[in-house]
């Protein structure tokens, strides 16, 4: 298959990314690889979808190795006609709107595309947890009203998690004591100066215990790790100092992602990443998952077997899908 890789910048590739992960073994599955960057795109003249590409045909002696071939711009640069690939993945963050069109552009033409560029627009935001009420997560208001959020601050008695309702990496994300609602005005405006509106959030005790990332592909987790926060952070993203460590997939984990499943299939999500603290799925990342790295390097699977699983999971197309195969 001819795969084309939609990233936010080859330079800042590494090994520890997702992608990078997806694209080795995409390499040692004989499959060949196009990535392009948001500007990399054209229309031409006669209507075709092109994309000026970083070629990968052969694999690459280790993920450390591609990733510090794309991220150096050594590879070949070509053009790729996008409606000859087999599959076009979205790994990109944040989305520009472009992207998004061209993404379905290419699924008009005949290709799958992944995660699917309308269910993207369905859940790439935090509101979409909320409004599942089937699936067991905190209390969750999504608003922009300072009255509505005290109101339920007051409500839950407790301390709360107000966060961007889009946004990643714990930015604009603050805890707030039952015994300070004083902090719920600047709180909101953190969380509403990333854009959009803001979460406010129960705040868990189970937390204390860590945050599991979950790697969910097609209805099924792949591995996963637990992240434990900083001394004196209350966040447990890497990015914020938490720390990976080993964890198992519990009965509880099953049974977040039987409730969750029906949900991402219907809106053509194939692979996400969920963020599972006690038995509440706190965040469902479709945008730009990532896990693949510390779940291989931290679980006991052999090295590298995660991402083939993966991999082998998300190119399982149904059969017209597999139209330009070969």
């Amino acid at each position: 298959m001819r795969i084309a890789i939609v990233v936010t910048s080859v330079r800042s590739l590494d090994g520890t990314w997702t992608t990078s992960h997806l694209a080795h073994a995409a390499l040692q599955e004989g499959h060949s690889l196009r990535f392009l960057e948001p500007g990399d795109f054209e229309v031409t003249s006669a209507g075709r979808l092109v994309g000026r590409a970083w070629s990968a045909d052969e694999p690459h002696p280790s993920v450390d190795a591609l990733a510090q071939a794309l991220s150096g711009r050594v590879l070949p640069r070509r053009y790729v006609d996008l409606a000859s690939c087999d599959l076009l993945l979205l790994r990109v963050n944040p989305l520009p709107w472009h992207v998004l069109q061209v993404a379905a552009l290419a699924q008009e033409a005949g290709v799958p595309v992944l995660n699917d560029p309308l269910g993207l627009t369905r859940t790439r935001g935090k509101s979409w947890l909320a409004n599942l009420a089937d699936v067991p997560r905190p209390a969750t208001l999504v608003t922009a009203s300072r009255g509505s959020a005290l109101a339920f601050a007051q409500q839950l008695g407790g301390a709360v998690i107000v966060k961007p309702a889009t946004g990643s990496g714990g930015r604009g994300v603050m805890l707030v004591p039952a015994h300070r609602p004083d902090l719920l005005d600047h709180a909101l405006d953190e969380a509403r100066n990333q854009g959009g509106l803001a979460v406010v959030q129960e705040y868990l005790t189970a937390a204390a215990d860590g945050e599991k990332r979950l790697v969910w592909v097609r209805g099924q987790l792949l591995g996963g790790y637990l992240r434990q926060r900083a001394p004196g952070n209350f966040r447990h993203n890497l990015k914020q100092g938490g720390r990976p460590v080993p964890c198992a997939i519990s009965p509880a984990d099953l049974a977040l992602s039987a409730a969750i499943t029906p949900h991402l299939v219907r809106n053509g999500i194939a692979i996400a990443g969920l963020d599972v603290i006690g038995d509440k799925l706190v965040e469902v990342n479709t945008l730009n998952p990532g896990g693949v790295h510390w779940s291989d390097a931290l679980g006991a699977l052999p090295p590298g077997e995660l991402a083939l699983r993966a991999l082998r999971r998300l190119v399982d197309l149904p059969g017209a899908a597999l139209a330009h195969a070969g």
